[in-house]
């Protein structure tokens, strides 16, 4: 069941990039943005349709993904309760290039293009804010194809876990992950027995706690340095 108690200009309010504009722009940003739901299987995005919003994530869970030529099924990042996404495209626009599909019921909050590329215009904070995101996103991505095409599966399941406790890009995460070992094994490219079979081995090693409804994270830099 999807989280109802935050409600959008609630979540607006406790983003990090909200804390950089000035009334007036939140003003405007509460106005424009909007919230739209999203089924467990259903498309936040499509591939190949034009960009019209900056997405965030009120609560849930979504993968960004795409297929190989062979029809392989390519996962290139989770975003959790928190995260923003899409602004490479919108500043280079693009279509998009890739799916985004829901791994729960998922609440999304969608700001307008014209707002984005308003507050880039007037808010100098705004955009060294996302100097960062891009920033930190780039580092996301070298260590997937790292992780891809350098480690096991039970390291990168440890490493998929860490990345998703980046303060910049996913604020906000607590220790108990509240994510499936399904959705794991999405997001670490592995089956759903193989995923579990990594976390148990991760909660051998006093690394994470199996819990009910998530994963409790116990040593966070002992995940990010896990070698199988």
């Amino acid at each position: 069941m999807t989280n109802q108690t935050q409600t959008l200009i609630e979540h607006l309010r406790s983003t990090i990039w909200a804390r950089t504009l000035t009334s007036a722009e939140m003003i405007r940003v509460e106005a424009d943005c909007f919230e739209q739901f999203v089924p467990k299987g259903g498309f936040v995005c499509r591939k190949g349709e034009a960009l019209d919003n900056w997405v965030g994530i009120i609560d849930g869970l979504v993968k960004i993904n795409n297929f190989s030529p062979s029809g392989k099924n390519v996962t290139f990042a989770g975003v959790p309760t928190g995260g923003w996404f899409g602004e490479g495209s919108l500043l280079k626009d693009q279509t998009r290039k890739y799916d985004v599909m829901a791994l729960r019921d998922t609440r999304v909050a969608r700001m307008p293009r014209d707002t984005f590329e308003w507050l880039l215009e007037v808010s100098l904070p705004f955009t060294r804010f996302l100097l960062m995101q891009l920033n930190e996103r780039l580092g996301q991505f070298i260590g997937l194809v790292e992780n891809d095409r350098m480690l096991d599966i039970d390291t990168r399941v440890a490493r998929c876990l860490a990345a998703m406790f980046n303060s910049h890009l996913y604020p906000g995460l607590e220790k108990l992950v509240q994510i499936s070992q399904e959705e794991i094994g999405y997001l670490s490219g592995a089956s759903r027995q193989r995923a579990n079979q990594a976390l148990q081995l991760l909660e051998k090693e006093g690394l994470v706690r199996l819990d009910y409804g998530g994963i409790r994270v116990l040593d966070l830099e002992g995940l990010r340095h896990f070698q199988a």
